[in-house]
């Protein structure tokens, strides 16, 4: 299975936060969203950086409560990995497991066209492991 058809069934929405954006306004939006991250991008389709709500935990363990008011340029991840719609499913579950990473943007000639998180990976997966359960029943039961 490849990134296309998680997003063509989970849809391509990303939502995305602006560089300036405050860390209290990032979590309204995650709360709004229930979503674990957003992408960091002045325009919505390049990317700045990845912003998650592990981010945010950190940081004000950290800073205190005046982290609230400060951008999430100041605590998102800079150097963010991304995939592409062609990229195989199994080869990006390899990737976010090794560098614990839960969301990953997917990129298609550098401009954002989706977000994977690590639930949409192993959803995928289990979705995989029944359709081939099924052809295996079949086939024992001879109906191929």
């Amino acid at each position: 299975m490849r990134i296309a058809e998680i997003l063509r069934n989970k849809g391509a929405a990303v939502t995305t936060v602006e560089p300036q954006t405050s860390v209290r306004a990032l979590l309204t939006v995650l709360a709004e969203r229930n979503i674990g991250a957003v992408v960091v991008s002045p325009d919505g389709a390049t990317i700045t950086g990845i912003v998650s709500e592990r981010d945010v935990v950190r940081r004000l363990d950290e800073h205190g409560a005046a982290l609230l008011d400060r951008p999430v340029t100041d605590i998102m991840t800079a150097q963010v990995r991304t995939c592409g719609p062609r990229d195989h499913v199994d080869s990006l579950r390899a990737v976010m497991t090794e560098h614990r990473i839960r969301h990953m943007p997917v990129l298609e000639q550098n401009r954002l066209v989706g977000i994977v998180s690590i639930g949409d990976v192993v959803k995928s997966a289990i979705t995989e492991l029944a359709a081939e359960r099924e052809q295996l029943v079949d086939y024992l039961q001879g109906n191929y």
